[in-house]
């Protein structure tokens, strides 16, 4: 395919399957029709026995086949049709037939070089003549079968570039070429690195001192970092696990997996950093000495004296001692670039440091076997205790019973959020901003704090909040992170307007001890199925599966493929994934 690269560059074409995904839109069926079909297309052999050129460009054939003259109307003409239609001219032309006036009329005639045959349409940057071209010069039953299709799905294929459209058994073939060709071209791009060094210490005594018993997804997501790290491979491994799973114990058993190997973990916020550094003098063995960097780190801390180095973006920007793993801990927060340029900071001779990533957004369950192509998985869906969440949806007549359940809360020594869509009023938008809002909920309780995405001060808000708030007004800034173990009770407002995974982060936020909680989503619509599905399921995997199905796969695919470009064919359809990996693994 080399001596067509640059028309193939074109069409977005790399491989003879990319080629064969881009079906003809329609068909010209360039039969001559030897009687009239009317109100439908014809191809007829005239000769022009007239042309008038005023606004239109008036015809006069004669057709031998049918043994009549017939008109010929051609709107908007071009100067080029005055030459197609000369008089004296025989020609094959194809157009609409109409009975008008006693008369056949041919509408918008078009000259046809090609008769008796199906002409496919494509739908592309190149000339449709030249597409023909490249179609049929590759794309055979053998080549097809040479890029891993079976007989009958090359059959299937070649028919639909050939004369058939799209029906339910060709579609079900064309899903599955789709999403093959996608994953196999996502393996040739995993790259294996060497490790700098294998990390074999024991983590036995660290789980034994730990005041609970791991849950089994914990012990088989430390099991599968374990073997990472003696192999002779660097690990690219992401962790999932929802929100309360339990991820920081699994980050601090693969410290003690690295030590004395130094490890180090970037984290979106000072606030995450804060707690992770927390959880780690809390339950880390005294002699792994662990340390916070972040912008206002002093230049001449001394970092060599650190097991254990965790920070914000800040470890981007200082020059680091030498590690061997390196953690990121809600990776969906960073860029891909973010996430690259900190594995990067260690690499010596082309032998990597070890690249775990921690993420507390599932996604769904068929994304993620797509992009193991590309790096491996663990899943924690246990939780160390039940969480017992009550999800309602609430309308405008529920305020004042909402009102009464907050009062109550808070008596009790609980905490409160409260998410507005907006931070000022708009006027595209029906519900409050936090602007408008904040009034009614300072004037009525005490200690209410509020917050949002551009307040500088909204870490140290949320620390306050934390250990003196009642009530916090803010945007879904707290979606990821912040640890709230009094918080009992979080509404949503304008819940229809979020996804379902935000929604699901956001609820999140209450229950993290075991306590009692409440979501509530106000919404102004008088029903929606989708945040009803949503109010029966806690089950961060169920619901990221529930996203899917209602977004369609559509912007869910940008975190597979960073480009954003959508599938044509194929819906996310696991069974049809489940055969293009065993297909994958045979050839």
């Amino acid at each position: 395919m080399q001596k067509n690269s640059d028309k193939l560059k074109r069409l977005g074409v790399s491989n003879l399957l990319d080629l064969a995904l881009l079906i003809p839109k329609s068909f010209d069926n360039t039969y001559v029709n030897q009687t009239p079909s009317l109100n439908e297309i014809n191809t007829v052999h005239v000769i022009v026995l007239r042309s008038n050129l005023s606004k239109v460009l008036s015809l006069r054939f004669y057709c031998e086949d049918w043994e009549q003259e017939i008109n010929g109307v051609v709107f908007s003409p071009r100067p080029y049709h005055r030459a197609l239609f000369r008089v004296g001219e025989s020609l094959h032309v194809r157009g609409k037939i109409e009975w008008k006036q006693g008369n056949i009329s041919i509408i918008q005639p078009i000259v046809v070089t090609q008769i008796n045959t199906i002409l496919p349409k494509y739908k592309t940057a190149l000339q449709n003549r030249t597409m023909i071209a490249l179609v049929k010069q590759y794309l055979t039953c053998k080549a097809l079968k040479d890029e891993g299709l079976s007989e009958k799905e090359a059959k299937v294929v070649m028919e639909l570039h050939v004369r058939k459209g799209l029906n339910e058994k060709s579609l079900h073939v064309m899903k599955f070429v789709e999403i093959y060709n996608y994953i196999r071209a996502l393996s040739k791009k995993k790259i294996d690195f060497k490790p700098k060094n294998r990390l074999n210490s024991d983590e036995s005594d660290f789980v034994k001192s730990l005041p609970f018993e791991l849950t089994n997804d914990q012990k088989s997501a430390i099991s599968d970092i374990k073997k990472d790290f003696n192999s002779d491979k660097s690990a690219r491994r992401i962790v999932m696990g929802d929100v309360g799973s339990g991820k920081t114990i699994v980050i601090l058993a693969s410290v003690m997996m690295s030590y004395p190997n130094r490890a180090v973990l970037m984290a979106p916020t000072t606030i995450l950093a804060n707690q992770l550094l927390e959880e780690a003098k809390k339950f880390l063995p005294l002699h792994v000495k662990s340390f916070l960097l972040t912008s206002a780190t002093s230049k001449k801390e001394d970092l060599n004296q650190y097991d254990f180095i965790i920070g914000t973006h800040a470890l981007l920007h200082r020059k680091l001692p030498d590690f061997d793993l390196v953690m990121v801990d809600e990776q969906h927060r960073f860029g891909t670039k973010q996430r690259e340029l900190i594995n990067q900071l260690s690499v010596e001779d082309e032998k990597h440091p070890h690249f775990l990533q921690f993420s507390a957004t599932p996604i769904p369950r068929t994304m993620s076997m797509i992009q193991s192509s590309l790096v491996d998985f663990s899943f924690i869906k246990e939780t160390p205790f039940k969480k017992d969440i009550v999800t309602k949806t609430i309308r405008k007549e529920d305020f004042k019973n909402l009102t009464l359940h907050i009062k109550s809360e808070v008596q009790e020594g609980r905490q409160v959020i409260v998410i507005y869509p907006l931070v000022e009023e708009s006027e595209t938008i029906e519900y409050q901003s936090i602007e408008e809002a904040r009034g009614y909920w300072e004037k009525n309780y005490k200690n209410v704090y509020v917050t949002y995405g551009a307040d500088k001060n909204k870490e140290e808000v949320l620390e306050t909040f934390r250990e003196e708030g009642n009530i916090l007004i803010a945007t879904t800034l707290v979606e990821v992170g912040i640890s709230l173990p009094k918080l009992s009770t979080i509404v949503i407002v304008g819940a229809e307007r979020l996804g379902l995974a935000t929604l699901h982060q956001l609820r999140g936020r209450v229950s993290r001890t075991g306590l009692r909680g409440y979501c509530f989503l106000y919404t102004n619509q008088n029903e929606s199925k989708r945040l009803t599905e949503f109010s029966n399921s806690n089950n961060g995997f169920d619901i990221a599966e529930l996203d899917l199905k209602y977004r369609k796969g559509g912007d869910i695919l940008g975190g597979v493929r960073q480009s954003g470009q959508k599938f044509e064919f194929y819906d996310m359809e696991k069974d049809i994934l489940m055969k293009a990996k065993r297909r994958l693994t045979t050839i």
